[in-house]
């Protein structure tokens, strides 16, 4: 059919919702990021000694956001968020850095289920706003209620 998605409509019956990342997940979220990651390679050692647990232990103090969804024991998809005080917005946005799922699971509902999770603990934190900075999937995010509002320049030091 023109215009479907992979795996539109498709169920996920051991899919029971979104957890925390934990430690054991690194090798399952590591090879997610190297199917997310176009522009960069991601380097194992350095994901292993400083990245993950770096990102890990943001979650634990608050700064950052990081649920897992799982299929079949396995992670299935993460969402990366980071939470920063604004003087703009009254209050913190969290800024929705990453979203992936397995290429094989897209189209059934598990990125919206992320995000849908993002939002429910920026609600919990108190955030002011949630922002996304994509370029591929802005009409995922626009069905998901976002709003096109900036746009956005880097420059890498």
């Amino acid at each position: 059919m023109p215009g479907r998605r992979r795996n539109e409509g498709r169920e996920h019956p051991d899919v029971r919702g979104c957890r925390d990342a934990r430690a054991d997940d690194a090798t399952d979220d590591y090879g997610l990021l190297c199917e997310f990651a176009t522009r960069y390679r991601p380097h194992r050692a350095l994901f292993d000694a400083a990245t993950f647990p770096g990102v890990l232990a943001a979650v634990g103090k608050g700064p950052a956001e990081f649920p897992i969804v799982e299929s079949d024991g396995q992670v299935a998809g993460y969402a990366l968020s980071a939470r920063m005080p604004t003087l703009f917005a009254g209050g913190t946005v969290l800024e929705l850095l990453e979203l992936v799922v397995h290429e094989a699971l897209r189209g059934g509902g598990l990125g919206s289920l992320l995000v849908r999770e993002t939002l429910t603990q920026a609600t919990r934190a108190g955030d002011a706003e949630v922002v996304v900075p994509t370029r591929r999937a802005v009409d995922f995010s626009r069905h998901l209620g976002f709003v096109e509002t900036i746009t956005s320049l880097k420059v890498v030091p």
